[in-house]
């Protein structure tokens, strides 16, 4: 890693230096020029400098990567049961660990009886920590666990899901150790030097930023559910539990679970076999009944793009795509939706995709598996009509 250095004494005119930074990453305080948030690394103040009076220098050499084995995925456990999104990323992180001859880890944090089920999905070790202050989430002890087993096992790469519990412990532990965290990835492979490529999009989607971490380890990388692909439940289990102790010191927190009151679980789009999604084509908030009616014969979830979220028409845990929901179907159809990327990123791993929309050209036709060129006003009551004439003559 690089920083710059600033040469105070070979800088005659300080009120001039600061200019030759285009950004305003220069700035003049108690008599000296620092650098401040502004500054983008780009390099082009050390190469104004005519006298030297910046240059990069190096700060930390780079990591002794052949003491970092082995790819870890943290179990998140929802309730007791451990999430789906756990047995997707023990997919990937098997698929990984193949190409560079690593073993595959879980860390698990609850009943060692409950971490017996890792091994059936082909976990080498599963490293279980279970602890009274541990019952409940909180995240000062949740990261003092991730702290001992990382530094006691060293894994080169962890993958956590991007569940609430996930998103909030990640970040803690990456900032530990001082490494890098890719939130949201969509595409991981690893190269022969062990370094992992992380792959998410950026700028809105409109580009696909790939991201490695080479200086540092671990490695980490958050990964939504419904984005990976579960391995196939085994017969026999293989592998090993590893029961872990740490210093119960060590799990003290500031915050005290007094009680947990449990709300009505809401029906997930995540899990939805079959999905009808609506977008900007539908005209106004009244006219979603007919596209619920058309949901209702087809036994599907409603679902929705942005901008109706924004709107307040759907409610927001129904919204696919990059700032919703990933969504992984047997059937999604797409009604009046143009398929820009920001959406179709959150539901182009679905099986069939089936988009109706009036204009030809829109984006939403490279995606489908099938299109109907139309309008939604036209087709979904014609659609609705067929379906009521089908379930009036199987009864």
């Amino acid at each position: 890693m690089k920083k710059l250095l600033i040469h105070q004494e070979k800088i005659a005119d300080m009120e001039a230096f600061v200019k030759i930074c285009p950004f305003c990453g220069l700035e003049i305080i108690d008599g000296k020029v620092t650098v401040n948030a502004g500054c983008r690394m780009c390099g082009l103040c050390v190469k104004k400098s005519l006298n030297g009076e910046i240059e990069y220098i190096e700060t930390q050499k780079y990591v002794d990567k052949s003491l970092w084995q082995g790819i870890c995925v943290y179990a998140d456990c929802d309730d007791g049961d451990i999430h789906p999104v756990t047995y997707e990323l023990i997919g990937k992180a098997k698929e990984l660990a193949q190409k560079v001859n690593f073993k595959v880890y879980c860390l698990f944090i609850g009943d060692p009886e409950k971490a017996k089920e890792l091994l059936y999905y082909g976990v080498d070790e599963v490293f279980v920590y279970n602890h009274s202050s541990l019952k409940d989430f909180r995240i000062e002890p949740y990261t003092a666990v991730f702290e001992d087993f990382i530094t006691t096992v060293k894994p080169s790469v962890i993958l956590v899901g991007a569940t609430p519990v996930g998103r909030q412990l990640a970040p803690r532990v990456a900032a530990r150790f001082k490494t890098g965290l890719t939130a949201d990835c969509t595409v991981l492979d690893i190269e022969n030097n062990n370094d992992l490529v992380q792959i998410r999009p950026a700028f809105g989607g409109n580009i696909m930023a790939q991201i490695a971490t080479p200086a540092h380890r671990p490695q980490m990388a958050t990964v939504r559910y419904k984005v990976m692909n579960a391995p196939e439940l085994n017969n026999k289990s293989q592998g090993k539990i590893v029961i872990c102790d740490i210093d119960e010191t060590l799990l003290q927190s500031g915050v005290e679970v007094l009680n947990v009151d449990k709300k009505e679980r809401a029906k997930s789009i995540e899990n939805a076999e079959v999905i009808v999604a609506v977008g900007r084509g539908i005209k106004t908030r009244e006219d979603l009944d007919m596209i619920r009616s058309f949901a209702d014969l087809m036994g599907a979830e409603l679902a929705c793009t942005r901008p109706l979220a924004e709107n307040g028409w759907v409610e927001a845990r129904r919204q696919i795509g990059l700032s919703g929901r990933t969504v992984r179907p047997k059937l999604i159809i797409a009604c009046g939706i143009s398929g820009a990327v920001q959406f179709t990123a959150g539901m182009n791993c679905s099986e069939r995709i089936f988009a109706i929309n009036k204009d030809q050209n829109a984006p939403i036709f490279k995606t489908a598996h099938y299109g109907v060129v139309g309008d939604i006003y036209e087709v979904i009551p014609r659609l609705t009509t067929m379906l009521r004439r089908e379930k009036k003559h199987e009864l």
